[in-house]
Formats: C-alpha cells, sequence, structure tokens
C-alpha cells in the first residue's frame, strides 16, 4: 500500500506540473478515488503546508546561522540557541518556551527571531506557523485593551488548536499597554492542558527595546575599565534587565504577571554594536545579496555611520538596522 500511495503521489505531481487550479483539482481528485478518502492528508500535505515533520522541524541549522550571522552578540546567542535547542529536543515540555529580547533598534532583536524562525519551519518566518504582532499596529488604542486581550486569547487558541508546534512573536514590547499582555498569562503557564488544549509545545518571543540604557551603560564600562565585551555575562545584567522592564510603567511587561510569576524563561540582552560589527554585517549583506564581499566598501559604509557616546563614539546608533539603504547607496 506504501508503494501505491507513492506512485500516485509522484504521478500526481507529474500532471499538475504546469497544469491550471482545475485540471489540479481534477487530478487530485482521481489520486483519491484511486487511494481512498483516508489519503487526503497525505496527499495534501505536499502542495500546502500541514503541521507535520515535513513542514516543522529541527535541523540543527540554528547553530551555524547564529554564529555566521549574529554578530557582537556573544550572551544572546548562547541563550537562544541552548534554549531553544532544549526546548524542541524535550518530547514533553512541561510549558512553553518564552523568551524576552531586549537592547537597542538595529541589534539584531528582530534578526534573531527569524533565525530561530527558519530553524523551526520550512518557510520561516512565511510559515503559516509563525504569527507576529505590532504594538502599534494590532494593538493601537488604550481604550480597547479589554478587547485586544480577548481577540489576543482567541487567536492564540485557535493557531494552538490548529499546531501545537506554533510560535507567537510580539514586537515593540515597549510600545504596548500596561496589562495587555497579561491576557496571555494562562497559555504561558504550567498546565497540561487547558479547555482541552496543550499550549506546552508553543513558542513566544517579546522584542523590546526596554532595558537598552542598561545594556548600553553596562557594555560602556566594561569598555572604561579596559575590559572585552565578550568578559560581560548574563549575571551582569540579567537582573537589573528584568527589574527595568517591570516597573517601567511606559512599556508592556509594568507590573506583569508573566515576569511576577516567572514564566518568562529568559531575558535576553543584545549589547550596543560596535564599528567591528556594523562592517561584519555590511559584509554579510553584501553575501546576501550575491556580491563579493569589499572590506574596503563595507569600512566606508560603517564609516558613514552615527555612533555614541558623541566623544568615544563607540557604539552604533541604529545598529545594523540602515545597513542594506546604505549598501545600495554605495
Amino acid at each position: 500500500m506504501k508503494f501505491k500511495k507513492q506512485l500516485a503521489l509522484l504521478v500526481l505531481l507529474l500532471v499538475c506540473a504546469g497544469r491550471t487550479k482545475a485540471d489540479v483539482l481534477i487530478a487530485l481528485g482521481m489520486a483519491v478515488t484511486a487511494l481512498g478518502s483516508a489519503a487526503v492528508p497525505e496527499i495534501y500535505c505536499y502542495f500546502r503546508e500541514c503541521c507535520n515533520e515535513k513542514w516543522i522541524f529541527f535541523d540543527g541549522g540554528l547553530q551555524a546561522d547564529i554564529e555566521g550571522q549574529l554578530f557582537g552578540q556573544h550572551i544572546a546567542s548562547s541563550i537562544i540557541l541552548n534554549a531553544v535547542t532544549g526546548f524542541m529536543s524535550n518530547s514533553i515540555p512541561k510549558k512553553p518556551l518564552v523568551l524576552s529580547l531586549h537592547g537597542l533598534t538595529g541589534t539584531g532583536k528582530t534578526f534573531a527571531s527569524k533565525l530561530i524562525a527558519k530553524s523551526l519551519f520550512r518557510k520561516g518566518m512565511d510559515s503559516g506557523h509563525v504569527h507576529m504582532f505590532s504594538s502599534e499596529l494590532h494593538f493601537p488604542h488604550k481604550s480597547q485593551t479589554e478587547l485586544y486581550k480577548s481577540q489576543l486569547q482567541h487567536w492564540i487558541r485557535g493557531n494552538v488548536t490548529n499546531c501545537a508546534h506554533s510560535m507567537f512573536i510580539f514586537d515593540e514590547m515597549d510600545k504596548m499597554h500596561p496589562g495587555l499582555i497579561d491576557g496571555i498569562k494562562p497559555f504561558l503557564d504550567y498546565h497540561d492542558k487547558l479547555d482541552g488544549v496543550s499550549y506546552r509545545r508553543a513558542i513566544f518571543i517579546f522584542l523590546s527595546n526596554a532595558g537598552g540604557d542598561i545594556l548600553t551603560q553596562t557594555a560602556l564600562d566594561f569598555w572604561k575599565a579596559g575590559k572585552k565585551r565578550e568578559e560581560i555575562k548574563l549575571k551582569d545584567v540579567e537582573t537589573a534587565l528584568s527589574l527595568s522592564v517591570f516597573n517601567n510603567k511606559d512599556n508592556g511587561f509594568w507590573h506583569t504577571g508573566l515576569i511576577e510569576k516567572g514564566l518568562v524563561d529568559f531575558f535576553v540582552p543584545f549589547l550596543p554594536l560596535e564599528h567591528s560589527h556594523v562592517v561584519q554585517c555590511v559584509m554579510a549583506e553584501m553575501r546576501a545579496k550575491g556580491r563579493t564581499p569589499d572590506s574596503s566598501i563595507a569600512y566606508e559604509v560603517a564609516g558613514e555611520m552615527s555612533f555614541f557616546p558623541k566623544d568615544e563614539r563607540i557604539f552604533s546608533v541604529t545598529g545594523c538596522k540602515a545597513i542594506a539603504s546604505r549598501l545600495n547607496f554605495f
């Protein structure tokens, strides 16, 4: 029977190649007739993304991507790699994986979340199982906070019901209305199931600029002391970072139960980027565009960027965020 299915699928692929939608539907109907209705899911998942091992898998590519593309973030790289690897290796996790990424703009938070999605889903960020929310776009009005809570709960419940391995990314947490994110607290807690649905295989990632000032000051202190940034450890910033976002009234984590109940697995610090890291970003962007990396151009592009503090000019104001447009100019 297995050979029969494989043969039918091969024939179906050949028949559908270059055909119209109507032809595909006819061919699909013929295959179902030949194999029976039980074969419908298998045939469908050859053409459309499904919640199965063909479309969702962890192949170890995350380490190579992080080492080769995420520059200047030794703490974040280690935490993300170990956290995601450990979570995906656990066949029975006790709770969803919850990561909160903090740092100034352009330091790699959004890029890191894309690398995670790429390592888990065949379609990466284009996967139907990856959902990204922007605070200013999806939750703009403070007066509608309770409505947003209800909508968010409904959205998450529906998508996790459809696929346990769903991934949710919340961008601009520093601009989210306080109290809103507590609406999803039950989904992040240690529950086997809620109303018959298990959320333990889902991944939640929060992106925020909050705490960037603390990370910058820590990096600056190490620099002034003549220490390498690689000497900065998680313990040097984690407590101050979590307390900062918890007590800041102007961000979505203000007095949130997610922090109070210890539901955030890791507060991941993204340090401000230095000149050498910007050069690496330019070189990587050249490779991504199919060009031969040219160090002289990379240094020229980096040299045109703005750095702070004013006198020392150590850290990039926008990190690597504007690299693509600057490179096009050069």
